[in-house]
């Protein structure tokens, strides 16, 4: 029973990765393509856990914290670039 739970949340994983990219290609303005590009670094984040999980690993954790820190900061990059300020 619970790799069929993992098997479905991997799947609306995927489709959430696949709706984050429609918005950063599509997007009519930059703050659209920054919210698309933001929703799939944290999408990942989230399958970096679960193959962690799967695999037993916890260095990927690791791996996933810095990916984490380093998409927040450039969000904020870019914040402030779409303000004005940069």
């Amino acid at each position: 029973m619970g790799n069929i739970v993992i098997y479905i949340s991997i799947t609306m994983l995927i489709l959430t990765l696949l709706a984050g990219l429609i918005r950063f290609v599509k997007g009519p303005s930059i703050v659209d393509r920054v919210v698309g590009f933001d929703s799939m670094t944290i999408t990942s984040l989230v399958m970096i856990g679960v193959i962690a999980y799967l695999s037993n690993r916890a260095i990927y954790l690791d791996v996933a914290v810095v990916y984490g820190l380093l998409s927040f900061l450039g969000v904020i990059i870019v914040a402030k670039y779409i303000q004005g300020g940069l």
